[in-house]
C-alpha cells in the first residue's frame, strides 16, 4: 500500500476524501477484490471484465502491463503470458465510489481477449422477446 493510503487509513476518509480526493482510497471487496474493466484504447470498445486485487493493481501500476487476480485459480494472473495477448496500459481511471476500475488498453498477438478466442467477452447482445429477452451472437 502506498505511504499516503497507510496515512489515510488511519482515520476513517470522508464521502468528499473519496469522491474528490486525489489520494487512492480503494474499496476492496470482501475478498479484497475490485472490479476492473479492460476497454480498447482505441475503439472504446468494452472487451473484458476481470477482478484486480492489491497486489495486481500495484503491478499494473509499475509494470504498464495488465495484471488480474484469476479468482478460479486463485492466483496473480498477467493477460497475455501464454497466450500473447498481452495487455499493455494506456490509462488508468477510478470510479466515484473508488471500487472499481477502468483500463484502457492495447492489446498485443492476435488483438483478442477472451477464451473463446475473441476479440471481446461481450460478443452477445440482449434481445427483447414477448417471453422476456434471449442472446444474440454478433455475426448472428
Amino acid at each position: 500500500m502506498c505511504d499516503a493510503c497507510i496515512a489515510a487509513a488511519s482515520s476513517p476518509p470522508t464521502t468528499r476524501d473519496i469522491e474528490e480526493g486525489t489520494l487512492p482510497l480503494l474499496k476492496f471487496d470482501a475478498s479484497g477484490l475490485i472490479t476492473a474493466v479492460a476497454v480498447d484504447d482505441a475503439t472504446g470498445d468494452v472487451l473484458m471484465v476481470a477482478h484486480m486485487n492489491e497486489e495486481s493493481l500495484a503491478r499494473t501500476v509499475e509494470t504498464g502491463e495488465a495484471w488480474y487476480w484469476s479468482r478460479s485459480r486463485k492466483a496473480l494472473w498477467r493477460k497475455g503470458e501464454t497466450s500473447g495477448q498481452l495487455q499493455t496500459v494506456a490509462e488508468m481511471r477510478i470510479d466515484c465510489d473508488q471500487d472499481a476500475v477502468v483500463i484502457r488498453v492495447r492489446v498485443g498477438g492476435d488483438g483478442g481477449c477472451c477464451h473463446t478466442g475473441r476479440r471481446s467477452c461481450f460478443y452477445r447482445r440482449v434481445e427483447k422477446t414477448e417471453d422476456g429477452f434471449h442472446l444474440v451472437r454478433d455475426g448472428d
